[in-house]
């Protein structure tokens, strides 16, 4: 029982649209607190034309209540879920960087390779944030079972500190919090999937390790092995294209680091890793066994050289392209009673 209850009334401003997708759209805006307080953080929206389905709102409140309590460094912080004029928001940390997308994207245009090392290195804190998420229990020590289902070049933010983060548990399958009909709907960007559900089965942890090895190996090679021209053929090409040998792709991946993808990108379930733990000491292992590795330092460096050290407002992004809008709309409400 609470020793005694604090009620007030919040305020947020919103700066400009960070990023709209095709059922929420994603504001960068101040919160306003008591003595001129100001905080910047971001806040997603239900879209309009999702605001009445109550099976979405049932699930965009799970995934808030889901994240809310994943504090961890290398997931992006759930801050308030609130409600405003019958719309539903979530308050979240707004990251001062871009996503991997975005990243690849750079690299590109720069003509740059991202080092080796800082590939694994971003994997490795992916890996890191599933291990904490695939751990979590609940209040009672019951295992949550949470799966991302999601792990992309999208949701992967990497901050202009250096800080890599993972980012929306807006698929994500948890005991209790998300409505699931998985095995009759696949969710998900379809040359990120696992096999398993990418051919609508049952997923666990395992999937998302799966996810990871394609990161890695996009960030490898500077393309995803199983983008297809359409979702369909991505899928197919997830469900029966043969794994390559990666040393033949790039002569920088040696015996140990093709071993390491192939055991991410195994189809049977029984050769993949079985925790993301695993998976972080083999990538941690890889690059720190000599003594030294890269840092979030080290990367944080690379990518202001890259993106320049004047970062244009069109990179200050939290989840993908920006728009500014007039600084004039604003959210005011109590947060939501769920």
């Amino acid at each position: 029982m609470a020793l005694f209850t604090i009620q007030n009334e919040f305020r947020y401003d919103i700066v400009r649209k960070i990023f709209e997708g095709g059922m929420g759209v994603v504001y960068e805006a101040e919160q306003r607190g008591a003595r001129d307080f100001v905080k910047r953080v971001a806040i997603k929206v239900v879209r309009a034309n999702y605001a009445s389905q109550k099976t979405f709102i049932e699930n965009f409140i799970g995934e808030a209540k889901l994240v809310a309590d994943l504090i961890h460094t290398n997931i992006v912080q759930t801050y308030q879920l609130g409600e405003a004029n019958g719309v539903y928001f979530i308050a979240m940390e707004l990251i001062r960087g871009v996503n991997l997308e975005q990243f690849a994207q750079q690299l590109a245009d720069k003509r740059r390779v991202l080092p080796k090392e800082l590939a694994v290195f971003i994997t490795s804190r992916v890996a890191r944030g599933l291990a904490y998420a695939h751990a979590k229990t609940d209040k009672d020590g019951r295992p949550l079972g949470i799966v991302h289902r999601d792990v992309s070049f999208k949701n992967i933010m990497i901050a202009f500190e250096g800080d890599v983060k993972l980012t929306d548990f807006g698929i994500a399958k948890a005991r209790g919090f998300l409505i699931d009909q998985e095995g009759e709907i696949v969710a998900g960007k379809a040359d990120y999937m696992s096999p398993e559900q990418a051919d609508f089965q049952i997923t666990d942890k395992r999937s998302d390790l799966f996810s990871a090895g394609v990161v890695l190996a996009h960030l490898l090679l500077g393309r995803n092995i199983f983008k297809g021209a359409t979702a369909d053929e991505s899928r197919q090409r997830v469900l029966s294209q043969p794994i390559p040998d990666f040393r033949t792709l790039d002569e920088r991946v040696d015996d140990r680091l093709n071993e390491i993808l192939h055991r991410c990108l195994a189809r049977d379930l029984s050769q993949r890793y079985p925790t993301a733990d695993e998976l972080m000491y083999d990538l941690e292992y890889y690059i720190y066994r000599d003594g030294y590795g890269p840092t979030n330092e080290t990367l944080g460096k690379f990518i202001r050289e890259l993106f320049g050290q004047l970062m244009p407002e069109s990179a200050l992004t939290a989840h993908g392209n920006t728009e500014v809008i007039e600084r004039t709309a604003r959210i005011h409400g109590q947060g939501a009673a769920t």
